[in-house]
């Protein structure tokens, strides 16, 4: 009973870990990458699709992003999504391709990013730290309704604590990268 908690706990904070990187892979940095694009969703015929279904991505250089629609038709409503998301880039169709020129970041765009960075790394050892605390209330049930000894819950519960501080610490490792990529000019 005390191991499923435990593997369930682990199991959810790797997802919370996961969820972490990618939102913090979405962020803007001075470089192209396809990650930016993913949060994006496009109407096609009527319903919200997102765009890597649509479309594929290269980079052929440093702050260029060529988006090459699947279907030519749906061309128009990428180019409007992309325009509209929180990138701040203005994309251009050749006809064949869709061509997005990342304009170089300032100094203060660097840091408005820097804090969502940081906003984006909290979020997600709050969600850690929520995993633990039901984790913790499953433990408690266990001791109480007599399916585990005093002992066991106890050594779970640190087990759990060091869990818990071992996914924290990856988070603010992925949050330093992603600071230092960010404040690299």
């Amino acid at each position: 009973m005390i191991d499923d908690v435990m593997l369930d706990a682990e199991d959810r904070m790797d997802k919370a870990l996961e969820a972490a990187r990618s939102g913090l892979a979405s962020i803007r940095t001075g470089r192209a990458n396809p990650s930016m694009f993913h949060g994006i969703m496009v109407d096609y015929y009527g319903a919200p699709t997102p765009l890597q279904q649509l479309a594929s991505l290269t980079i052929p250089e440093a702050r260029t992003v060529l988006i090459t629609p699947f279907d030519r038709s749906a061309t128009k409503n990428i180019v409007t999504a992309v325009r509209e998301s929180d990138l701040g880039v203005n994309p251009t169709d050749d006809g064949t391709v869709i061509r997005v020129t990342l304009p170089a970041l300032t100094e203060e765009r660097r840091r408005d990013y820097v804090k969502l960075a940081r906003s984006r790394a909290e979020e997600s050892r709050v969600q850690v730290r929520g995993i633990r605390g039901r984790s913790k209330k499953e433990l408690e049930a266990i001791k109480k309704d007599g399916e585990a000894g005093e002992d066991e819950v106890k050594r779970a519960e640190q087990e759990l604590d060091a869990l818990t501080r071992r996914y924290v610490e990856q988070v603010d490792a992925a949050l330093a990268a992603k600071e230092s990529e960010l404040l690299d000019v």
